[in-house]
């Protein structure tokens, strides 16, 4: 027998298989005893089998335990942050003086405990005070609020000269400042050695030119900000403010007194103690030359000395308008005093075209500050004007016109701070001088004693000589950024002989508001220019 595929079966056998064997029967399971967990309870997933697409429904035993771990760990994080909150606290509570927490000016630190038994070391701030500063005061001397003359006879009154600290006499004092507050060509040079050759001022000279080079070049407007914080910092005789903007390759942490704009001829860095050259107590100019070959002093040096004087003077020329440093006379851990130096913008104008290579740079800087929708020279640009003055041939170029280009700003800001001044709010109110320079070249022993008197300083006999010398000598200004003895006088009309009429016309243009309120008269006519026989000052409204 065979099937269709041709294969021979066995005897007896199908084409069909056989039936499976029948299976044995599965042993009974045992009963579980009473209270004992089952499977389902023991699994954390659910008995049926999984299906692919879908995800495992949660298990509501898992969903709690992931509940109260997330809760943990919440409240760790939240007990973690108030831990720090309440450290921060405490740290400013330590840091702060209670009476600064209640509104009231910062007062003197306690002196340092010192472990019982131990040496007591000697005040090294007594190895640079006069020997009257370190005795002590006679009962009768503390009601008179003073003490005795500096060095070199110039002192009294309100001051004590440098070698007495500042918080001599029946209480706290505050130290005077000043911000001789003016722009380029002005006779600010001349102006501040008033105060530079003074035996009881620390001076210095225009430091917030470190800003701008290190800012350059950002506009005027825009570092008028920084401006403010390093005077901030100057006038609380901390000088590490310098190393901020110290220039490159200058030494930035390692900067020294040499490395200040103006430093070979301060008369504080050039003279004893940091210097052997000079005598501060000597009035006169300092070469600068002799000052370049003083060893150069650290900061931290350079801020012993500016502790030891009261009177604290700065002159600038970078900051536009008084407003700006309106946070410094709110500041009521400060005492300052303004003084504005003003004069002819003509002749600012003149002088600026004069010295228009040495200026180009900042004058760059001014110029972008400008609203560039408005019309700049109508009057040059209608007459087809060149820029250079017509007695020393300058042709035109971008240095003469940045140069009277920059007076549109600057007599734009000096109308603000006029305008302030003319109603002054509460922080200006008897915290502001106006000097204008004709003044000071006309009558200097006058003004001296007028500027003097305002920042609370005497006048000495060699100063009112100084100031004498200074406006009647012979010298010439071929040398623009050089202080000399000079006929100032002729100087401050000579303007009238270096400027053309279109460029007298075009300052007058963007200085009419300024000169209205100074006393500075407007010409008409070329003819009344040229003629030096008619004074153009009037009283100024201020």
């Amino acid at each position: 027998m065979s099937n269709s595929s041709g294969r021979a079966l066995p005897p007896g056998g199908s084409p069909w298989p056989a039936a499976a064997a029948p299976r044995p029967p599965l042993l009974p399971l045992r009963p579980l005893p009473p209270g004992a967990p089952t499977a389902a309870g023991l699994s954390l997933f659910p008995p049926w089998p999984r299906r692919l697409g879908r995800r495992w429904p949660a298990s509501p035993l898992g969903m709690k335990v992931f509940r109260r771990k997330a809760l943990v760990l919440c409240a760790g994080y939240a007990l973690l942050l108030l831990l720090t909150m309440l450290n921060l606290l405490d740290y400013k509570w330590h840091k702060e003086p209670p009476q600064q927490c209640r509104g009231e000016p910062p007062g003197p630190a306690p002196p340092p405990v010192r472990p019982p038994g131990s040496p007591a070391r000697p005040d090294l701030r007594s190895l640079y005070r006069s020997p009257a500063a370190v005795a002590p005061a006679a009962p009768g001397s503390a009601a008179k609020g003073s003490a005795g003359p500096g060095p070199g006879g110039g002192g009294g009154g309100n001051s004590s000269g440098p070698g007495a600290p500042a918080s001599a006499g029946p209480g706290p004092r505050k130290r005077q400042l000043v911000y001789v507050f003016t722009t380029w060509r002005s006779g600010s040079s001349f102006f501040g050695e008033l105060f530079n050759q003074n035996p009881e001022v620390f001076f210095l000279y225009e430091p917030v030119w470190h800003v701008w080079q290190k800012l350059y070049p950002g506009d005027a407007v825009s570092l008028q900000g920084a401006a403010r914080d390093m005077l901030s910092a100057l006038y609380r005789c901390d000088l590490s403010v310098f190393q901020l903007y110290s220039p490159a390759g200058s030494g930035g942490r390692n900067l020294t007194t040499l490395g200040i704009f103006g430093a070979a001829t301060n008369k504080v860095v050039c003279s004893s103690p940091l210097c052997p050259a000079y005598r501060k107590e000597v009035v006169g100019l300092v070469d600068d030359r002799v000052c370049k070959k003083c060893p150069p002093q650290r900061l931290a040096r350079f801020e012993e000395e500016c502790r030891k004087y009261r009177t604290l003077v700065i002159k600038g020329v970078r900051v536009f308008d008084v407003a700006v440093l309106a946070p410094l006379l709110r500041d009521p851990a400060l005492d300052l005093k303004v003084i504005h130096l003003v004069r002819d913008p003509r002749a600012v104008a003149s002088s600026r075209i004069r010295s228009r290579h040495g200026l180009i740079r900042e004058s760059l800087q001014v110029v972008r500050s400008r609203d560039p929708r408005a019309h700049r020279m109508p009057f040059l640009e209608a007459a087809g004007h060149k820029l250079g003055g017509k007695k020393e041939g300058l042709g035109s170029g971008p240095a003469d016109y940045h140069a009277l280009g920059a007076m549109e700003v600057i007599c734009n800001s000096m109308a603000k701070t006029l305008q302030t001044a003319l109603q002054p709010p509460d922080w200006l109110r008897g915290h502001y001088l106006v000097v204008r320079y004709e003044d000071l070249v006309g009558d200097p022993v006058k003004t001296l004693r007028r500027v003097y008197d305002f920042v609370g300083l005497l006048v000495s006999p060699e100063m009112e000589q100084f100031a004498l010398n200074m406006t009647s000598g012979s010298g010439s200004s071929s040398k623009p950024f050089v202080v000399s003895a000079r006929n100032a006088t002729q100087a401050a009309s000579a303007w009238r002989a270096a400027l053309t009429f279109q460029q007298i016309k075009q300052v007058e243009e963007f200085c009419y508001q300024p000169m209205a309120v100074l006393g500075y008269e407007r010409v008409n006519s070329p003819e009344e220019v040229k003629d030096l026989s008619k004074t153009l000052l009037r009283k100024p409204r201020l």
